[in-house]
């Protein structure tokens, strides 16, 4: 079995991609926002983190959280908001043989993709890519076409201009899949 090493850096501020397991014409995400939003609030009540990024597609999501001063257990509030998403929703999804003798749900994808921001570039391209995402997938035109981000908030602060990820590509980074 792979070793998997994972940066633990307390007060640490992280990207995150969390992954359905079945993502071919799946919007189990964004169909359900309420009840991942109300995951989201529930694990941030017990176990606090400050949100300076997130964009809900409809079958993953990104994020960019960073951990309170001497914390760095985002695996438990990571876990804790997929198992609270998924007992959220009734149990209509199919079960692998291995998933069903684990007591498992059929929701997410087992591990999450996780990198350590290590500085102002790193912090500002990871927030640029989250909320380019629903461009780059082809779900919208523009950026502030997109319901489910903090695109809006931060826009309302003033760090990104309202018109930024256009139709057109203006501000917007060319990213890889």
């Amino acid at each position: 079995m792979p070793d998997y090493r994972r940066a633990r850096h307390p007060g640490g501020t992280y990207f995150f991609t969390l992954t359905l397991l079945r993502r071919h014409n799946n919007d189990l995400l964004t169909r359900h926002i309420e009840r991942l939003r109300e995951a989201v609030r529930t694990v941030r009540h017990a176990h606090p983190f400050d949100i300076h990024g997130w964009v809900v597609l409809p079958d993953h999501l990104h994020c960019v959280i960073q951990l309170p001063d001497g914390d760095a257990d985002f695996t438990l509030r990571l876990r804790l908001i997929k198992s609270g998403f998924s007992k959220s929703l009734p149990r209509t999804e199919w079960l692998s043989a291995v998933r069903q003798r684990r007591g498992e749900r059929g929701i997410w994808q087992r591990r999450f993709w996780e990198h350590l921001i290590k500085d102002e570039a790193d912090y500002r391209a990871h927030m640029d890519y989250v909320h380019i995402n629903p461009v780059k997938h082809g779900l919208v035109k523009r950026v502030a076409d997109w319901p489910y981000s903090t695109f809006h908030r931060l826009a309302a602060e003033g760090i990104y201009p309202i018109d930024w990820g256009g139709s057109d590509g203006a501000n917007a980074l060319d990213y890889p899949d």
